[in-house]
């Protein structure tokens, strides 16, 4: 078996906890055909009926599935979705997981990524995930500040942390693979401050020596400047009018082996970053639907909840 076929054995058999018998859908687009086929490969072999779909790559985060798709998501056990643009954010995933279905998405994975990080002790990585995701739960305020110029405070009331954390055994799980973060939505109309990405942006990749300064007023980004990457960012923002701009999600990093490489299903979950998003939010408890769902990386943050520190200067603080 080669280092692909190996990695998705650990994301079918580990990760979802596939067994003989158990109905098991692939949803996969060109350009991560061959890793969707070796999930299918591998679900077959475990004894599952497998289905195995390519449809056209969407056009952006939070696009959905054709209909036939969507509906056909509610019949199975389990569904794997490793496409380009990120099905995590859309109505056919939500109700496909209300329906008890068994959900992991792998959006932008590349055979790299999955080969090196799909070797992660997900069981680790699932208490230190939920052990942030507790803290966000407790919490009413959070604070990121970065040394390039975050200062950001989110009202979080209310709103329950979830763990992302790859191991998706229950009826209704869902996660990324790779997995490691603990995340939430803020309040919608409560963010106030600025946010620097300065690790990776979803759309646009590293960003290097060029930043992106996102100003928020009132729980929406209202200025972008950076440069052609701000540009980028907005372009890809504003087709889908001001619910792009949403804060949707602050997140915190928990997986030891997923590294800044301009990857940001990688990059948001590497150890001693925070990632805010902007645009969907309704998987997280939100109230903003719209299909667009971008995360921003932010290196070495400062993340305090009540004043409490969770990340110091990049270092986790538990």
């Amino acid at each position: 078996m080669d280092a692909l076929h190996e990695a998705a054995l650990i994301a079918v058999r580990d990760c979802m906890g596939v067994k003989p018998g158990e109905k098991a859908l692939v949803i996969t687009d060109g350009p991560t055909r061959k890793i969707g086929y070796a999930l299918f490969e591998v679900a077959k072999k475990l004894g599952a009926e497998a289905f195995f779909i390519e449809i056209i790559t969407r056009s952006s985060n939070g696009q959905e599935p054709p209909a036939p798709v969507a509906e056909l998501m509610k019949l199975v056990d389990v569904i794997l979705i490793p496409t380009l643009m990120s099905m995590s954010h859309t109505d056919s995933r939500r109700e496909a997981s209300k329906n008890g279905v068994r959900i992991a998405t792998l959006p932008g994975i590349t055979e790299d990524l999955m080969v090196r990080t799909l070797g992660a002790d997900y069981f680790e990585i699932g208490k230190l995930s939920d052990a942030v995701a507790k803290l966000l739960t407790e919490g009413f305020e959070v604070r990121v500040t970065s040394a390039n110029g975050t200062d950001v405070t989110m009202d979080i009331t209310g709103r329950d942390g979830a763990a992302d954390t790859g191991l998706n055994h229950t009826p209704g799980s869902f996660s990324n693979l790779p997995a490691g973060e603990a995340y939430l939505a803020p309040m919608e109309g409560r963010s106030e401050g600025v946010v620097v990405i300065d690790g990776s942006m979803a759309g646009i990749g590293l960003l290097g020596e060029e930043r992106i300064r996102i100003e928020i007023t009132g729980g929406y980004a209202t200025a972008i400047t950076g440069g052609e990457a701000a540009e980028k960012l907005l372009s890809l923002m504003e087709p889908h009018g001001a619910p792009a701009f949403n804060v949707a999600e602050l997140g915190i990093g928990t997986n030891d082996r997923a590294r800044i490489m301009g990857n940001v299903l990688e990059d948001e979950k590497a150890i001693g970053t925070a990632h805010i998003a902007f645009g969907d939010n309704k998987s997280m408890g939100g109230t903003v639907r719209v299909a667009s769902h971008l995360d921003g990386v932010i290196l070495s943050p400062s993340v305090l909840i009540d004043g409490k520190p969770v990340l110091e200067d990049g270092e986790l603080v538990l």
